[in-house]
């Protein structure tokens, strides 16, 4: 018969897992939570703010983040604690919504659960702590809405001196002394997308094109897309194109089972190309008689498919990602074809210049409306390293997502 004494081994302790402990009573768990989300908050404090410091965050991959972003060392943090999970959370919200704040989220809500913590070691319950940070809440409410400056939530969203002034503190934040050049190439990007509906602007449409070389101050707006592939093929170059899409790629269709053919003759060896080249040549030419002067393929380019483009003077583009094929399709107002087909006239989009260039090196296709008509600019960023451009795209999208807030 086993002694009492020798049974305190076999308990709720010895079914856990090595390095987890069990916590019994109210106060002690709620201790614990609060400590858990304390470290949490003390990690990304110290990045708040524009002097804060960068963090080197190694995530499960082994990829390298040189950043201050508390959204991004959240995010690339495996926070396992549910309590700190609440926080990161949080932070995602913050960001997803408003765009900014992350850190001040965590970080804030690191200071609360401190106080929070000697209050409940004084003896007070956890809710009559809620019912007084519900007060301070409604207080605090009632005082910023003293503090709002009169006519200040009046802007002209199309007015670049009024949207580089509000979006200054959101940029400077992440990259503090770079907002003179940044934030005008944010305001020119948003104004040229916001629709006459500014409550229906979408961020989705700035775009950010990292190419590395030169500086910020190489950096510039383009009206349109820009493409970090090459042409396929030799025309490099396009004004004014109508231009049609096929999601499907432009190449033969080939039958999904092995077939033996018997061939009797050298006539019909010679036939047997003959007809699919026929084929081929006539949906090209059908496309080239529809006005269109570039196609752009969303899966693979067919090498007789191209040899017919190049005949009749076709510019190729190959979009392998559906979301870029996407936003190109909303930039030149084409509908997308599923396989390789005559396009009607109402399926052709339309670009004032397809171009390939050449920036630092990376050769990039560079589709431009001037005229307006599309729903979509890119902000090209110059850097000389990869982390300094993950940066200061993240201060872009603070600034969108300002301007959007505004």
């Amino acid at each position: 018969m086993v002694g009492l004494g020798s049974m305190a081994g076999y308990g709720i302790q010895s079914m856990l897992k090595e390095g987890h402990r069990h916590l019994s009573g109210l106060e002690e768990a709620v201790l614990k939570n609060i400590d858990a989300c304390r470290e949490l908050s003390a990690i990304t404090r110290t990045s708040l703010g524009p002097n804060g410091m960068n963090k080197m965050v190694i995530n499960h991959l082994d990829k390298l983040f040189v950043t201050n972003d508390a959204a991004t060392i959240v995010n690339e943090l495996e926070v396992q604690h549910p309590a700190a999970k609440i926080l990161v959370l949080a932070a995602k919200a913050q960001q997803e919504e408003i765009g900014d704040g992350a850190n001040l989220t965590i970080s804030f809500a690191g200071e609360l659960l401190e106080k929070a913590e000697e209050l409940i070691r004084m003896g007070l319950h956890p809710s009559e702590i809620i019912i007084g940070y519900t007060k301070a809440i409604n207080k605090t409410i009632e005082i910023l809405e003293d503090l709002v400056e009169k006519g200040s939530e009046n802007m002209d969203v199309r007015n670049k001196e009024d949207v580089v002034l509000r979006m200054r503190s959101a940029v400077a934040s992440k990259q503090f002394g770079q907002e003179d050049m940044l934030c005008p190439l944010v305001a020119d990007a948003c104004i040229q997308v916001c629709p006459k509906n500014p409550a229906n602007f979408n961020v989705d449409n700035v775009r950010v094109a990292k190419l590395l070389g030169g500086g910020l101050h190489n950096s510039s707006v383009v009206r349109g897309m820009v493409l970090k592939n090459d042409a396929v093929g030799s025309i490099k170059r396009a004004e004014k194109a109508k231009i049609v899409v096929f999601a499907g790629g432009v190449d033969t269709s080939a039958t999904e089972t092995k077939g033996t053919v018997l061939i009797h003759s050298a006539e019909q060896l010679e036939n047997y190309a003959k007809t699919e080249e026929a084929k081929v040549e006539e949906l090209i030419k059908a496309v080239a008689d529809s006005g269109a002067k570039v196609i752009v393929s969303g899966a693979a380019v067919g090498d007789m498919a191209l040899h017919f483009c190049e005949r009749y003077k076709l510019m190729v583009l190959k979009i392998s990602s559906k979301f870029e094929l996407r936003r190109f399709c909303r930039t030149t107002g084409a509908v997308a074809i599923l396989k390789l087909s005559q396009p009607n006239a109402d399926e052709l989009g339309y670009a004032d210049s397809v171009s390939v260039e050449e920036i630092g090196g990376t050769r990039v296709t560079v589709v431009k409306n001037e005229d307006g008509g599309n729903s979509v600019a890119t902000v090209v960023l110059r850097g000389s390293t990869d982390s300094i451009l993950d940066d200061l795209e993240r201060a872009v999208d603070d600034g969108v997502n300002t301007y959007r807030g505004q």
